[in-house]
């Protein structure tokens, strides 16, 4: 196994919600790392950056390992998520091809599409997906494996549930209600929380869990992960109507939640997510550590003022 210590890491999509978190926790293990972003210090706009000029970003790093946290999701159409996400991507293999570096692409539970209800989907089920963001993160899945048996590429695909912690986009449910909670809290008054109808139940991981899986597959030999999709979740169906209830419990804030099916539509998606995270185990002896109330908390605690923490946080009174 590589040490993480005195690694050299590139970050690609540095600055945005998964980037900060991979580039703290290589740091805090004494990796040199380099976040790359149209706002990092290594100042790339990734959906237009030629395969040459990442090679060099590559060779001027002394790379050991480019983590690909970059990728469009939230409030963007189908063209700019095929930009962002697969053909990036493909410029991506063509500058690491035939170069010993280890590429950790981060894909997406949203790939797989409809699992079986109330099974675990594992890495071998067929992706179907059925939104354009899960359609394009299925084709840079394609597009890593195919490189690592064709063009001599050391990569390694993490199929993340979805991903949930402080710093998630205001884009999604939960930074939606936390952004709502937060409001609520300033104005010191309970507003009404209108939501579409909370009739998924989702696989989620936390950020922080998310993170060490990162760490490991970037670190684990090459035999073990290179031309792998291991899944990353918790292994469990969480119905996020109970979710979203007991984050507004914890706020500590008495809002009531309209379910509005009149209103805007959430992401089309399908109802049921559940991964089988055994491989992770296995090839990465990882596992989930922390709970859903551990995410809730941490999630609130970034958004809600100070004086107004999260029920289980308390302030610094020293």
């Amino acid at each position: 196994m590589r040490p993480d210590t005195g690694l050299s890491v590139v970050v690609l999509g540095g600055t945005g919600f998964l980037g900060r978190h991979i580039h703290a926790a290589f740091a805090a293990r004494g990796a040199r790392v380099h976040p790359v972003s149209r706002t990092a210090p290594l100042c790339l706009d990734l959906l237009t950056t030629p395969p040459d000029e990442l090679a060099n970003l590559v060779e001027q790093t002394g790379a050991d390992v480019v983590v690909n946290a970059a990728g469009r999701a939230w409030r963007s159409n189908e063209k700019e998520m095929a930009a962002g996400n697969a053909e990036l991507v493909e410029r991506l293999i063509a500058a690491l091809s035939g170069n010993p570096i280890r590429l950790v692409q981060l894909g997406s539970v949203h790939e797989y599409g409809a699992g079986a209800q109330d099974a675990a989907t594992s890495e071998d089920h067929e992706p179907a997906p059925v939104t354009p963001y899960g359609r394009t993160k299925l084709q840079a899945t394609q597009a890593v494996l195919h490189a690592t048996s064709e063009r001599n590429v050391d990569g390694v695909v993490l199929r993340l549930a979805n991903v949930i912690g402080p710093g998630v986009p205001e884009g999604s449910l939960f930074g939606r209600v936390a952004a709502d909670l937060a409001e609520a809290a300033r104005a010191g008054k309970a507003a009404e929380l209108r939501l579409p109808p909370l009739r998924a139940a989702r696989d989620l991981v936390d950020v922080g869990d998310a993170v060490t899986s990162v760490i490991a597959a970037a670190t684990a030999p090459s035999h073990a992960v290179t031309g792998r999709v291991i899944n990353v979740g918790r292994g469990e169906a969480v119905p996020m109507r109970d979710l979203i209830h007991r984050m507004v419990a914890l706020s500590g804030l008495e809002i009531p939640i309209v379910e509005d099916a009149e209103g805007p539509p959430s992401r089309t998606d399908v109802a049921w997510q559940c991964l089988d995270i055994a491989r992770a185990e296995r090839l990465l002896g990882w596992r989930p550590r922390r709970t859903l109330d551990d995410s809730l908390r941490d999630l609130l605690a970034h958004v809600l003022p100070a004086e107004h923490p999260p029920l289980g946080v308390t302030t610094n009174t020293h």
